[in-house]
């Protein structure tokens, strides 16, 4: 599909990015990706918004969801953005999801938009099909002038209002519970979460997204609607991106709080850096990233180019590893996504076992939790990050989600590893709450 490309060059950055998402609210199909000026390696923009739906697939079954998505991707050959949910596990294995599920997202989505516009230094590039191309300078004239608004404040969210799915003490009870099936060795790690939600309470989602965005600039934020349905992410992590026959994935295991002092922030990075659970955690699902590369790889090529390197966000300090392959060239992209999805720092391992145990001691269907958002490109590459640290939301229901969770080893603390969930939840509660 031919698109036709304008630049324009922007002395305020940031100015445009809040002016851009302002603007982009009168659409219906939006999603918006921005690594808030965090450069890494494999860093190829700053902010992206897709807007507008020239064709589109939609899938509410998890069986054949990928070979429907590859149909798709060959068919169209053209920037697709979108989701996948958590449960296309069962596309993937013999497994099923049959816990309450409050928000109803469709289990695969992805839509060729109309209009794209991709931020990168002070560079502005409108890439737009060609039908809209005359469209370009009208638009970014109104993206330029828009006055940034305040809106009134709402009704405050109590927190009384936030409800707990799961209680501590059946947490905790459940917690032990895994570590006997660990002692028995049905598993040796598993992601165990949690669903914070709220019933009949009206949001705005994008002050949300903007407020959640604002607190925790994390690399790989997201911002999605799809019709009634709302996506706010604070995601630090990336599950996986493909650059030519380069694939790459980024698993983060190994959480510790931000400190009260440079002296306090400095122990705790030591601490983290040095915790025999915390870094066994991140080798574990390394190991299972290797092999779910391995899958697709030419033999021999999968590396670990980092293994537990401490990172630093707003919330949280984190231990990232990043695990890549390459892949032969005739290799689909969606081949690549099947044969490592559902992202193993989401899982567990053995992976099969502890899904299937996850489905069992859990009390939500996750749907987009712990799935994915990104996009693929005209050429067959592809970036998606992991959806954690987010917010979700049914605006026909009024039903709002945030889920929590942490890694159960043998070497796990039930009380310790509740807190970690309490912590992971600090930044959705706080938006929800303060707003």
């Amino acid at each position: 599909m031919d698109r036709f490309t304008k630049q324009f060059n922007t002395t305020d950055v940031d100015l445009f990015k809040s002016q851009l998402f302002q603007w982009s609210q009168k659409f219906k199909i939006i999603c918006w990706l921005d690594s808030n000026h965090y450069k890494d390696s494999y860093s190829s923009f700053e902010t992206i918004l897709a807007v507008g739906e020239k064709s589109s697939i939609k899938l509410d079954v998890d069986i054949n969801a990928f070979n429907s998505l590859s149909d798709f991707e060959k068919q169209h050959k053209d920037y697709l953005f979108g989701f996948l949910t958590y449960d296309l596990k069962n596309d993937v294995e013999k497994l099923t999801s049959n816990n309450f599920d409050g928000l109803n997202f469709p289990s695969l989505y992805f839509f060729q938009p109309k209009k794209l516009i991709f931020i990168k230094n002070n560079t502005i590039t409108f890439s737009y099909l060609n039908e809209f191309k005359n469209e370009i300078e009208s638009d970014f004239l109104s993206i330029s002038s828009q006055l940034l608004y305040i809106e009134e404040l709402e009704n405050l969210v109590n927190e009384e209002e936030i409800k707990q799915r799961i209680s501590k003490k059946s947490y905790l009870k459940k917690c032990n519970q895994l570590l006997k099936r660990i002692q028995r060795g049905d598993i040796y790690e598993i992601n165990f979460c949690m669903e914070f939600f709220m019933e009949q309470r009206k949001i705005n989602p994008f002050k949300i997204f903007n407020k959640l965005n604002e607190i925790s600039s994390p690399p790989f934020a997201s911002f999605l609607r799809y019709h009634n349905l709302y996506l706010c992410s604070a995601s630090p992590e990336r599950y996986i991106k493909k650059i030519g026959q380069k694939v790459i994935s980024q698993p983060i295991k190994g959480t510790a709080r931000r400190g009260i002092s440079e002296k306090n922030d400095a122990e705790l990075i030591h601490d983290l850096k040095n915790n025999p659970k915390e870094r066994s955690e991140n080798i574990m699902i390394v190991d299972l990233v290797r092999n779910d590369l391995s899958k697709t790889a030419i033999t021999g090529s999968v590396k670990v180019e980092e293994l537990c390197e401490l990172y630093t966000f707003k919330q949280v300090h984190q231990l990232i590893s990043t695990v890549s392959a390459k892949i032969p060239v005739d290799t689909t992209p969606v081949t690549i996504l099947k044969n490592t999805f559902p992202m193993g720092s989401m899982t567990g391992a053995p992976k099969i076992s502890a899904m299937k145990i996850i489905e069992e001691v859990e009390e939500t269907k996750r749907g987009l939790y712990s799935g994915s958002v990104g996009y693929f490109t005209p050429e067959g590459d592809f970036d998606f990050n992991v959806v954690i640290r987010s917010i979700l939301h049914n605006s026909s229901t009024q039903y709002t989600s945030f889920s929590v969770g942490s890694a159960i080893t043998s070497l796990s603390n039930p009380e310790q590893e509740y807190e970690e969930c309490i912590l992971k939840g600090k930044a959705m509660k706080q938006v929800l709450t303060e707003h």
